[in-house]
C-alpha cells in the first residue's frame, strides 16, 4: 500500500483528439486509483492556447465517459482545488514564478523571438544546436547579465519577457521512477526551459509542477515521452522546498506501431485500416473525419482490455479482463519497461470474445440502430433470436449488420458465382417440391424441416447438399449466413416460400 492517500491525475492538452496512448495512460492512472481507494482527477492543461483545438476537451470528457473511466474531480464534476483547468488557474503561476526569481533560481529573459532565431541561425552554420543554457544565459538578453536598473526599467515600461529557470551547473539530479529504476542526469545537458511566456501564461512545466502539488498528486503515471522533462519538474520541486512532497513518478512504454518501428500514430491507423482515437473525430479547421473505435463497432469492455495489455502485464497468460477485475490485478510494478506493438488482428480478437460473451437482448439495441436508420421495424424478441444465429461470425458490431441483413431484407439479386454452380436443369422442379413440403409442415421448426428436407434427398436419392445449396441461394442470395435451416425458421414458413418464389421467377 501506498504511504499517503492516493491522488493521481490525467492531465491532457486539448490540442486535438485523445490518441489511445493518451486513453491508456487515463486508464492505468484510474486502476491504480481505483485498486487503493484513491482519486482519479481529469485536469486539463489548456496552457498552450495557439493550439488549442475548439471540442477537443469535450471529446476527451466524451471519451473517458464512454470507456467507463469515472471521474473523482476535475472539470466536469468540480472538487476541493477548483478550478481544474489551466487557463482558469493563471493568476496562480505567477506568484510561484516571482518565488522562483527571489531565490535566484528563475531569471527574467528579454530575447525577442527574433533575436532567439539569429543564435539558432548561427548555430546551425557551425553545424551545431543552440540551447539557452549555462554555457550561453550569460550571452543573451536576460536578467543574470543586464544591470539591475535596466531589468527594472525593460519590466516597468512592458518590454516582453519570460522567465526561465536556471538550471544548476555541474550538478546530477537523480530521481526514482517504478519502471526505470533510478535514474540520474547530469545537469550539463539540460538547457533553462521557459515557466512563464511573455502572454503571462504558464509553460506546461511550471504549471503541471505547481497543480501537481496543490492538488497532492501522489502519483505521477504518465508515457515516456515526458521523462526528458522530470529532471527539470523534480529541480522545481527541490526549488520550492517541497521535495517531500514529490510525487512517485511512473512512465509508462510507448505504444508502438505494430511493426514495432516508432511510436503508434495516426498514419499507421489511415495506412493499415484501424482507428488511433477512441471516437470519431472531426477536424474543425478541415472538415478531416478520423475513424473512433466506438464508431467502428468495438465495444468499449474490449477497448479498455486491449489497452491495458499493452504495457502492463497481469503475470499469467490470462488475456480477458473486465474493468473491476483489471482494477483487482493491477500493479504499478507490472508496467513493462520496453514498447508494446499494437495488433489490430489482435484489437479484432479481443472484441470477438466480448460480443460473445454479451447477452442476445444486449446487442438488440445496436442491432435495431442500424434497422431504424433503414426504416426497417422488427420486434426486440426477433431481432435478439437473429443476433443469437450470427455473433459468433461478427468481430465489429457492425459485423452484425453484415452477417443478418438477409433476415431482414430479401435479396434483390443474387451470386451469379455461386447460381452457375448449383443451379442445375432438375434444380426449379425441386425448388418448388420442397416449397410443396414446406407448406405441409405442422410445425414450421428446426426439427421438422431438417426431417422433411431430409426424407426428400433420400427419396430422390440425392445429397443433402444438392437442395440445400440452391435453397439457401434462393433465400440468401448467396452462399454465406450461419446454418440454412435455422435461417428458415427464424424467418418463418411464408417468408421462405416467397423467398423460393421469387428466386425461381428470377431464374426462368
Amino acid at each position: 500500500m501506498p504511504e499517503k492517500p492516493v491522488r493521481v491525475r490525467f492531465a491532457p492538452s486539448p490540442t486535438g483528439p485523445l490518441h489511445i496512448g493518451g486513453v491508456r495512460t487515463a486508464l492505468f492512472n484510474y486502476l491504480f486509483a481505483r485498486k487503493h481507494n484513491g482519486t482519479f482527477i481529469l485536469r486539463i492543461e489548456d496552457t498552450d492556447q495557439v493550439r488549442y483545438i475548439p471540442g477537443a476537451e469535450e471529446y476527451i470528457v466524451e471519451s473517458l465517459r464512454w470507456c467507463g473511466i469515472e471521474i473523482d474531480e476535475g472539470v466536469t464534476v468540480g472538487g476541493p482545488y477548483e478550478p481544474y483547468k489551466q487557463s482558469e488557474r493563471s493568476g496562480i503561476y505567477r506568484e510561484y514564478a516571482d518565488y522562483l526569481i527571489s531565490r535566484g533560481y528563475a531569471y527574467y529573459a528579454f530575447d525577442t523571438p527574433e533575436e532567439l532565431d539569429m543564435h539558432r541561425k548561427q548555430y546551425e552554420e557551425k553545424n551545431k544546436i543552440f540551447n539557452y543554457d549555462a554555457t550561453v544565459r550569460q550571452q543573451m538578453k536576460n536578467s543574470l547579465n543586464l544591470p539591475d536598473q535596466e531589468v527594472k526599467s525593460l519590466i516597468n515600461n512592458g518590454y516582453p519577457y519570460a522567465i526561465r529557470f536556471k538550471i544548476p551547473e555541474n550538478g546530477e539530479v537523480r530521481f526514482n521512477d517504478i519502471v526505470r529504476g533510478e535514474v540520474r542526469i547530469e545537469t550539463s545537458i539540460l538547457d533553462d526551459k521557459i515557466l512563464l511566456k511573455a502572454d503571462g501564461l504558464p509553460t506546461y512545466h511550471l504549471a503541471n509542477v505547481v497543480d501537481d502539488y496543490l492538488m497532492k498528486i501522489s502519483h505521477v503515471i504518465r508515457g515516456e515521452e515526458w521523462l526528458p522533462s522530470t529532471p527539470l519538474h523534480v529541480l522545481l520541486y527541490e526549488s520550492f522546498g517541497w521535495s517531500k512532497e514529490m510525487p512517485v513518478f511512473i512512465h509508462m512504454p510507448l505504444t508502438l506501431k505494430p511493426d514495432g518501428k516508432g511510436k503508434l500514430s495516426k498514419r499507421d491507423g489511415d495506412r493499415l485500416g484501424f482507428p488511433v482515437f477512441p471516437l470519431q473525430w472531426t477536424n474543425p479547421e478541415t472538415g478531416e473525419v478520423s475513424s473512433g473505435y466506438r464508431e467502428s463497432g468495438y465495444l468499449p469492455e474490449a477497448f479498455i482490455n486491449i489497452l491495458a495489455l499493452l504495457g502492463w502485464n497481469p503475470g499469467t497468460d490470462r488475456e480477458l479482463f473486465t474493468m473491476d477485475e483489471l482494477i483487482q490485478e493491477f500493479t504499478l510494478e507490472r508496467i513493462t519497461k520496453s514498447g508494446s506493438k499494437f495488433d489490430p488482428e489482435k484489437a479484432r480478437w479481443f472484441n470477438h470474445q466480448y460480443i460473445l460473451q454479451k447477452q442476445n437482448h444486449e446487442l438488440t439495441p445496436w442491432l435495431s440502430s442500424e434497422l431504424d436508420k433503414r426504416g426497417l421495424v422488427f420486434t426486440p424478441d426477433y431481432v435478439s433470436k437473429v443476433i443469437g444465429l450470427v455473433k459468433e461470425r461478427a468481430f465489429l458490431l457492425t459485423d452484425l449488420w453484415k452477417e443478418s441483413w438477409f433476415f431482414f431484407i430479401r435479396p434483390e439479386k443474387y451470386d451469379k458465382d455461386v447460381v452457375s454452380k448449383v443451379w442445375k436443369e432438375d434444380t426449379e422442379d425441386m425448388m418448388r417440391d420442397i416449397c410443396d413440403i414446406l407448406n405441409t409442415l405442422k410445425e414450421f421448426d428446426h426439427n421438422c424441416i431438417e426431417s422433411a428436407i431430409k426424407k426428400y434427398t433420400e427419396e430422390k436419392g440425392i445429397g443433402f447438399g444438392r437442395i440445400m445449396n440452391p435453397l439457401r441461394l434462393a433465400i440468401v442470395g448467396s452462399n454465406q449466413g450461419p446454418g440454412l435451416i435455422q435461417i428458415m425458421e427464424i424467418l418463418g414458413r411464408e417468408e421462405v416460400g416467397e423467398r423460393i418464389a421469387v428466386c425461381l421467377r428470377e431464374m426462368e
